[in-house]
């Protein structure tokens, strides 16, 4: 079964039937990335939201010091986009880099608004994708304000624990707001435990 009609079914208590989702993936185009390589770049307009079939990918800006701060993380069955701009059909602020090879389906906000009209179960899929997001940014805000920066670690490991494997210390200490040596210091002493 293709990844992303898994994905689909996973978010519903039928599975789709098979022309249910031919009509879908028909509104999508397949992509490939190589490493390093950007699905949207500082100053574009994001013309597509993509679903990763396969890879990740880092969302970042880069402050007026030169300094990255990394503000999405993306690993296979996640969606890569700048809401923003992809809505309101503004540049980015944003950079979307693949940190691995990918391979991800794209759809343009024409083909997501048709296919919303056009497809109950899409409709449905996107309203319950828009209902995560709002709790996981939420859950978001909440560690960044008020956890020290142990508490915010843990939190993410146990919300997120396969992006340790893929992702590099720097990567996730600038995900969360803190340095290296924070993510150093906290993982010694969860062996020490």
């Amino acid at each position: 079964m293709h990844p992303f009609h898994s994905y689909i079914n996973k978010h519903f208590s039928l599975p789709i039937l098979e022309e249910e989702f031919d009509f879908i993936l028909n509104h999508f185009h397949f992509k490939r990335l190589k490493k390093k390589q950007f699905l949207l770049e500082e100053n574009h307009v994001c013309k597509y939201m993509a679903f990763i079939l396969k890879g990740s990918m880092c969302k970042y800006y880069i402050d007026e010091n030169g300094a990255e701060h990394i503000v999405n993380l993306y690993i296979e069955n996640w969606w890569a986009s700048d809401r923003e701009s992809f809505v309101d059909s503004t540049p980015t602020d944003y950079y979307i880099e693949a940190y691995e090879d990918c391979e991800v389906l794209l759809i343009s906000r024409k083909n997501l608004l048709k296919l919303c009209n056009e497809s109950s179960i899409f409709q449905e899929l996107v309203f319950l994708l828009d209902e995560k997001n709002a709790i996981a940014t939420q859950k978001r805000i909440i560690a960044s304000i008020s956890f020290q920066a142990v508490k915010r670690y843990e939190d993410f490991i146990k919300r997120h624990p396969y992006f340790v494997q893929r992702f590099p210390q720097h990567i996730i200490a600038s995900y969360l707001g803190v340095t290296k040596d924070t993510i150093s210091r906290v993982r010694k002493m969860s062996v020490k435990r």
